[in-house]
């Protein structure tokens, strides 16, 4: 079995003033504050969460 792909995904601005799915999204990528860096499975549900919220992340491979 090949290794997972893993995606960083960096939180740049505030999650105040959005809704709360967005808010939530954030949360499930286990986000928790504004520059909080986390190592995230490149999957389409994944890919799908960032999509959803991209205006608040910055992403690398």
């Amino acid at each position: 079995m090949e290794k997972d792909k893993m995606i960083k995904v960096t939180q740049i601005k505030s999650t105040i003033g959005t809704g709360k799915k967005h808010t939530a999204t954030v949360r499930g990528l286990g986000l928790r504050k504004i520059n909080h860096t986390v190592e995230v499975i490149d999957t389409p549900e994944v890919r799908g969460m960032i999509n959803s919220v991209n205006y608040l992340l910055r992403v690398e491979n």
